[in-house]
């Protein structure tokens, strides 16, 4: 049994405080994900509390065995669908995304003033193209090279055979090489 498994089980049976250490294991790529479908530092950072609360509310239920990453980003992907739905919001902004990448990019390493220069361009041109993508295209190149997920992952978190994930990964990917091919 795993180390998440061997929490989740303690969780389970009443120790409900070891519940901190997914919190705090999964804590960033939770306010990742939420961050990519909101736009919004602080929506992102209350889609993802309330992911982890809910979680913890049906500890019970989750089936041992199971990627625990994966069942919560379900609960966070439906969190940020049903968020989305309630403001109506049409098109994802990513200025608070880059911000935050930004922002953690600087402070991970120091590096010369080229390397720094050519990173940020060749962010912002994917960042150009991710925008330009349609929403699930986006989705599962965010979900495979973002929160790099395997396509097993993927395909329980979207619901959908492993080999459509493959296929629609394939193309997602072919047509952001298409967009940045036009970008540059």
């Amino acid at each position: 049994m795993d180390e998440d498994q061997q929490i989740i089980a303690d969780c389970q049976t009443g120790k409900s405080e070891r519940y901190r250490l997914l919190v705090e294991k999964y804590k960033t790529r939770a306010y990742y994900a939420a961050l990519m479908y909101s736009g919004n530092q602080d929506d992102a950072l209350d889609l993802s509390q309330e992911a982890f609360y809910r979680a913890f509310k049906a500890i019970k239920s989750f089936e041992l065995g199971k990627n625990f990453y994966t069942w919560l980003y379900k609960i966070l992907r439906n969190l940020c669908i049903n968020h989305y739905q309630r403001i109506r919001k049409r098109n994802i902004v990513f200025s608070d995304i880059e911000a935050a990448q930004n922002y953690v990019d600087f402070f991970s390493e120091i590096k010369n003033p080229d390397e720094i220069f050519e990173e940020n361009e060749r962010r912002e041109l994917i960042w150009q193209g991710l925008k330009k993508l349609k929403a699930p295209e986006r989705e599962i190149i965010i979900l495979k090279e973002f929160n790099e997920l395997s396509y097993r992952e993927i395909s329980e978190v979207l619901e959908i055979p492993l080999g459509s994930v493959m296929s629609r990964l394939f193309y997602a990917r072919k047509q952001l090489a298409l967009l940045l091919e036009e970008l540059r």
